[in-house]
């Protein structure tokens, strides 16, 4: 009887999670490689879980396609790796089980570091060994990205008649990545050809329950859970599953109450807790009705919810000229100097005072503490910025919720300076995003919605500032790059110090066609040696050769120097507001004085061009 037609009458058992086991057993390295190396091995795991009562087993090749098997050095290996799997599982199986050829999801929380075309090109060349080796079906599994999985079961589909299942891996009970409630993903995947469709990996047995009881039958395709054992626990550095395998003997009758057909384990499970489903479901009969509970409600925010204490830079640069100031925290933990230069500051009428996460991961005090201290004892606006660098998915989004409950609602998202180049070179750069995904939970944020499309209860207020280089040698693709940020959620942008009248110019051409607004970054040079630094050790800044020249004679004498590069910015900012309404002032080294004359001048000059009405209406 073919797999279908036994799951048309009967409850199937599936296997359990393979890497669990060989990760338990010492083998650290790449699984999928162990079908060449490993035969035995890996037949004899196959064969405890039939033993255990599996009908139903998996190849070894969930990471074995080329964009994985790379990080091994193992891309030309695919097909003798994929080849040999399904000759393991069947020399295991011995016809006494179905042996599905398994696939795994590659796009995880950042689904654009992998193109669409790397995904399928990757997915057919693997999709073909396991077809030329004779499974009995298709198991796409462990996928977190429903486009990806979407994208690759519409190929699978086209290239055979062979029962596939189409799992998808849920960041948050009934609700996947993309916020596209579960059972909305799974009529979608039993449009598109799936023959099974149902969830693996990530949740245990109560937060998988607590899902499919959201989940519809399907019309023509059969459900599937495969539960993790318990949640990972990390001793001695090594990660290992405590789930009782008797907890799932337990929960087994509950799985074929929501409909579940074809039941097995994820990460953690063993023979033993497949056992467990065994002897409580096989050869059972499915039900064929459920009463499906209520669908979570959406959220509902009242506007009122999202509370601001300024109007947001994006509106107020659009209507008339507006001046922020970079004041980097201290590195040292006395902060009289910095306070000092923020209410030297305010009393220069600049709109916000921006805070630089670490820059050139350098330690400094937190930008969020000061922020918070200058909005509340000076009542400036603080612009928090936040780089990707030292907080992992977790550490952001806490820090974003923390921002919005101290009410510090402007924020620049940034990739950031990676760690070797600072104090501590030896530490971690974190990158579980880019400033691309960052912008994007932010946006998410403003939506109730955390990163994983948890709903967070209410909305969050933040501006989004997101940062531009112009100091390319191509300004058309750093622009692509702002149209992109701008898909993602961007307001507006803060500029890189620019040092040319020629690049204003050029900038103003290649942007002038965005909506968003821009804030061009200038930086009074303070010495010629300040100027040669920033122009060849600072990355994203570039200084013109005149301007090195002018600061360089004057070498000799610091203050005039310092006074040369006074009168080189103001000339910058004279230019910029004949282009741009925002002025973007960088501080060096703490030295306010320089800034504040800077930011006056802005004004004045502002007042100037276009009446009075920008001095009095400025808002300190």
């Amino acid at each position: 009887m073919s797999f279908l037609e036994k799951l048309n009458n009967q409850i199937l058992i599936a296997d359990g999670a393979i890497g669990t086991l060989l990760y338990s057993y010492g083998t650290d390295c790449c699984f999928e490689e162990l079908n060449l190396s490993q035969a035995e091995q890996i037949q004899s795991i196959h064969k405890a879980y039939i033993d255990a009562g599996a009908d139903v087993i998996q190849t070894n090749t969930y990471a074995g396609n080329y964009l994985k098997l790379q990080r091994y050095g193992l891309e030309d290996s695919v097909k003798e790796i994929n080849s040999a799997a399904v000759k393991n599982a069947k020399q295991a199986a011995q016809n006494n089980a179905y042996v599905l050829g398994t696939m795994g999801g590659n796009r995880g929380v950042k689904p654009n570091s992998i193109s669409i075309e790397e995904l399928k090109r990757s997915f057919r060349e693997q999709l073909y060994c396991l077809l030329l080796e004779g499974v009995d079906g298709l198991l796409l599994e462990t996928f977190y990205d429903f486009e990806e999985l979407e994208t690759i079961l519409t190929i699978a589909r086209k290239e055979t008649k062979l029962p596939i299942i189409a799992q998808v891996s849920l960041q948050e009970p009934g609700i996947l990545q993309n916020q596209m409630p579960v059972n909305e993903a799974l009529t979608r995947l039993e449009g598109l050809g799936a023959d099974v469709i149902g969830l693996n990996c990530r949740l245990g047995p109560h937060h998988m329950l607590l899902t499919l009881e959201q989940i519809e039958l399907p019309k023509h395709a059969f459900l599937s859970a495969y539960p993790n054992a318990s949640l990972p626990a990390y001793t001695d550095g090594k990660f290992h599953y405590e789930g009782d395998a008797d907890y799932f003997r337990q929960s087994a009758r509950a799985f074929r109450n929501e409909g579940v057909r074809l039941l097995g384990g994820c990460c953690g499970t063993t023979p033993a807790h497949i056992s467990a489903f065994a002897s409580e479901l096989k050869n059972s009969v499915p039900i064929t009705e459920k009463i499906v509970k209520l669908k979570p409600k959406k959220i509902v925010v009242e506007p009122s919810a999202a509370k601001r204490d300024y109007a947001p830079l994006q509106d107020i640069v659009k209507e008339r000229p507006s001046v922020i100031v970079e004041l980097d925290p201290p590195r040292k933990l006395d902060t009289t100097k910095f306070f000092e230069g923020a209410k030297a500051l305010k009393e220069a009428g600049i709109d916000s005072i921006t805070l630089a996460d670490n820059s050139l991961a350098t330690v400094r005090i937190s930008n969020e503490s000061l922020g918070y201290l200058v909005k509340q004892e000076l009542g400036v606006r603080p612009l928090i910025h936040i780089s990707c660098r030292d907080r992992n998915i977790i550490g952001l989004q806490s820090h974003l919720m923390g921002l919005h409950t101290l009410g510090l609602n402007d924020v620049l998202a940034i990739t950031g300076d990676p760690a070797r180049v600072g104090d501590f070179p030896g530490a971690s750069s974190v990158y579980d995003v880019s400033s691309f995904e960052l912008i994007q939970m932010i946006r998410q944020l403003n939506e109730g919605l955390s990163f994983s499309g948890k709903d967070l209860g209410q909305k969050t207020a933040f501006s989004i500032a997101a940062a531009f280089n112009p100091n390319v040698r191509s300004v058309e693709k750093a622009v692509k790059r702002l149209e992109k940020k701008i898909h993602y959620g961007a307001d507006y942008f803060i500029s890189q110090p620019v040092f040319s009248e020629e690049k204003l110019l050029e900038v103003y051409e290649h942007t002038k066609h965005l909506d968003a607004p821009i804030y061009i970054g200038l930086m009074p040079l303070i010495s010629s040696k300040n100027a040669e630094f920033l122009h060849n050790e600072v990355p994203g800044i570039k200084i013109s050769d005149s301007i090195r020249e002018r600061m360089a004679g004057l070498n000799d004498n610091p203050l005039q120097a310092a006074r040369e590069g006074i009168e080189i910015t103001k000339s910058l900012i004279d230019a910029a507001l004949d282009l741009f309404n925002g002025i973007y002032l960088i501080t060096p080294f703490l030295r306010y004085e320089l800034t504040t004359e800077l930011a006056l001048y802005a004004r004045k000059r502002a007042s100037e061009l276009r009446g009075n009405s920008y001095a009095e209406n400025t808002i300190y």
